[in-house]
């Protein structure tokens, strides 16, 4: 695998349908190009020598310190067939709840699941955001605009985005410590463990014995 990014290509497969998984390696700038405008949601090709497959971008996997690519799965599909996929949700527009300062943007759903043919994937969905004028505005799942022939998966009644109330921080205040007092704490309970008759009364001195005189 190594090689191959070094190679100026990275290792990836393809698979799904009636296509048996096949390891393929690709080029790192075409495919940064291609998923760059297709995402994982619009159906492309990959040439192959019995003829083009058409895919979908399935996952991805990236280096934790470049960001780079490091290897694809590819999904293959029929174009004739619908199927369910996942598309990234877009926020545009200005919230006047929000430029007035009442409040703040909420985003609760950033992707939807959609059911489709292939050709009718869209790469992303639009959300309006400037509907919210008030903390009681919504957005919900059944106000996103849909493509001809795309249709949603899931509960049109769930929330998309609102608004929330924006609320000051306050400033925690710092009580100053007054020193002094506890000086002056510390010098009286020394002054009383030294008063007179604290101290611990001086043990009797031992009585003398007699010894009796010789005859």
């Amino acid at each position: 695998m190594d090689i191959l990014r070094k190679g100026g290509e990275i290792p990836a497969v393809f698979y799904g349908g009636k296509k048996e998984t096949t390891p393929i390696s690709i080029s790192i700038a075409q495919f940064k190009k291609i998923w760059r405008e297709a995402g994982e949601s619009s159906a492309i090709k990959i040439e192959m020598p019995e003829g083009n497959v058409d895919v979908l971008i399935h996952e991805v996997q990236v280096d934790g310190v470049t960001s780079e690519p490091i290897h694809a799965d590819f999904l293959a599909i029929d174009m004739k067939k619908k199927i369910q996929v996942k598309v990234p949700l877009i926020f545009e527009g200005i919230s006047n709840a929000v430029k007035s300062g009442i409040g703040n943007l909420v985003k609760v759903l950033h992707e939807v699941e959609i059911e489709a043919l292939p050709a009718d994937l869209p790469h992303d969905l639009v959300i309006d955001i400037s509907k919210l004028e008030t903390l009681k505005d919504q957005v919900f799942v059944s106000d996103i605009k849909l493509p001809a022939g795309v249709v949603i998966i899931g509960n049109l009644s769930d929330v998309v985005a609102s608004i929330v109330e924006q609320v000051e921080e306050k400033e925690e205040v710092v009580v100053p410590v007054d020193l002094t007092a506890i000086e002056v704490e510390k010098k009286g309970k020394k002054e009383e463990e030294g008063e007179p008759g604290a101290e611990a009364a001086p043990a009797p001195a031992a009585k003398e014995e007699k010894t009796p005189e010789k005859k």
